[in-house]
Parts: structure tokens; C-alpha cells; sequence
């Protein structure tokens, strides 16, 4: 018993800050689901795994008392056993599946009395792009938003397909030029959560990675203010040299957002520019 704790405790110690470590209630669904569908298949896996080392056992060339049958061929009780049982797993997990996916409807609003904070969300080469509507500011590579209050997301990408993932706070969700998807997430407590894009996109993918901070109301009022005044304004131009390809990008903030830049992302009439237009010729940046 000893080594299988230890055994335990090794396998389960990679597995904080992951989906296994859920932040918010989305997260928490979600784990649930992958335990309940673990649980059916190992009620499965289980007796087979141990059924094949019985009859191995049983018919070894050492025991007589097992019954030698070359001329069997078909038998009606053992049809059925072998079929309805994989037949239940695939219902039963199927069934998990199903009720899961209407119940964690990315578009499905979290129940909360308290009013969701929305952010716009621009996936770029190689960067994310946080912009906060209501409050007009916006930041980058870097999610700043209050504990225990539901999150609206519209998603967008300017480039690329991408994709948005918060391990901890659950529901990886594309990112598609043209279109806006929607999600909604919440973290519990306060703490900071790494984000990544799960969809590999180019040269600076590995770098394009975010965190997301959970701070308390108060706190989040705090950096809200502090954001208002510092940092540049985010307009079209702002907006054409961020769209530059770039790695490794450190975050920062905008003071002020123009209006309907989102929409003009969405839409197309913002557009990142082209890599000939992007990149520096090769003597250009030798100078540099």
C-alpha cells in the first residue's frame, strides 16, 4: 500500500497548474466529466485486464482440470457479453459527453449575481491582445481580472487560426479571422494562471503565452486606474504596429482604446499587415 501511495504521489505531483487543478467553475465541470468518463472506462479495462490474466492462468499447459475444447466455436452467452459491454461504455460516455458539452456551452452565460466584466480578445503574430470595452483600456500578453466575477470573452484573430486556453480556468476555444467567438469563464479565488495558445501559428509560437491575474475587486479597481494613466492610446496606427509580427513580446498596457476597433478586426477593416511590408529587408536590418 505504501509504494502505490507513493506511486500516487509522484504521478499527481506534475499535475498542479493544469486541468487537473481547476481555478473556476468551468474548470471544475470539466475535470468532473474527464473523471466520470476515466471511471467508466476503467470499469471496463479493469475486469478485461484481469479476466485475460485468469484465463491465461487457468489454461496453462500445467492444469488438468481445465476443460480442452478445440471443436467450440460459437456461443450466444459469450456474443452478448462481449458486444453489450462495449456497447454500455460508449453509451455511457457518450451520454457524459453529451450532457457536458450543453451544460459548458461556451456561449452559455455563468449564473452569478454579479455583472460580468467583457473583454475583447485578438489573437496576433505572436502576441494576445486584451481589450476591455466598458473600461476603455486594453493590455497585452497579460489578463488582469477580478476574482469571483464571470468573464465575457469575444474572440477574434487577425491573422491565423489560433486558439485561446487557460488551462485552469477551462474551455480552450478558437481564435478565426472574420468571425468572433464567444466564451465565458470565472476564477474563483485570487492567483495567477498561465494562458497559452494551444494552436501552433508560426515562428513565435512558443512564445505566445499569457498570464492571467485574479486579483480582488478593490485590487482590480486599483490596476483599472493605474492602467488609465500610463501607457499609449490604442487607435488604428497604434493598433498596425502592433499587428507587426514580433516574439516574445512583454506586456503592457494602453490608457484608451478607440472605438470600434474590435468590430473593425472582426470585420476586416483592420487588418495586420503584410510580411513584406512587416519585415525590414534583409539590408535594412543589418544596418539596425
Amino acid at each position: 500500500m505504501l509504494a502505490v501511495a507513493l506511486l500516487g504521489a509522484a504521478t499527481l505531483g506534475g499535475c498542479t497548474g493544469g486541468v487537473l487543478d481547476p481555478k473556476g467553475p468551468i474548470a471544475v465541470a470539466e475535470r468532473q466529466i474527464l473523471f466520470n468518463s476515466l471511471g467508466i472506462m476503467l470499469a471496463i479495462v479493469i475486469p478485461t485486464i484481469l479476466a485475460t490474466l485468469g484465463v491465461a492462468w487457468w489454461f496453462r499447459a500445467s492444469n488438468t482440470r481445465a476443460r480442452y475444447m478445440p471443436e467450440f466455436t460459437y456461443s450466444g452467452r459469450i456474443e452478448i457479453l462481449v458486444w453489450s459491454i462495449p456497447a454500455m461504455t460508449v453509451l455511457l460516455v457518450g451520454g457524459v459527453a453529451w450532457v457536458g458539452s450543453h451544460d459548458l456551452d461556451p456561449r452559455k452565460p455563468l449564473a452569478s449575481t454579479v455583472k460580468p466584466v467583457s473583454v475583447q480578445v485578438v489573437s496576433l503574430d505572436w502576441k494576445w491582445l486584451f481589450i476591455y470595452p466598458d473600461l476603455g483600456i486594453a493590455s497585452v500578453n497579460h489578463l488582469t481580472i477580478p476574482a469571483g466575477t464571470p468573464v465575457r470573452f469575444e474572440l477574434t484573430s487577425a491573422g491565423v487560426m489560433n486558439s485561446f486556453f487557460v488551462p485552469q480556468l477551462g474551455s480552450q476555444i478558437y481564435t478565426m479571422s472574420g468571425m468572433a467567438t464567444r466564451l465565458h469563464l470565472q476564477a474563483d479565488h485570487p492567483g495567477s494562471y498561465p494562458g497559452m495558445s494551444a494552436q501552433f501559428s508560426g515562428d513565435g509560437f512558443a512564445d505566445m503565452r499569457f498570464t492571467v491575474e485574479a486579483v480582488p475587486a478593490q485590487q482590480f479597481d486599483q490596476w483599472v486606474t493605474a492602467a488609465r494613466n500610463s501607457g499609449p492610446v490604442l487607435d488604428s496606427q497604434a493598433y498596425a504596429e502592433l499587428a507587426r509580427p514580433s516574439q516574445a513580446v512583454a506586456p503592457f498596457t494602453y490608457r484608451a482604446v478607440a472605438a470600434g476597433l474590435f468590430s473593425g478586426v472582426v470585420s476586416s477593416t483592420l487588418t495586420p499587415c503584410d510580411r513584406s511590408r512587416c519585415i525590414p529587408p534583409a539590408s535594412e536590418r543589418a544596418e539596425r
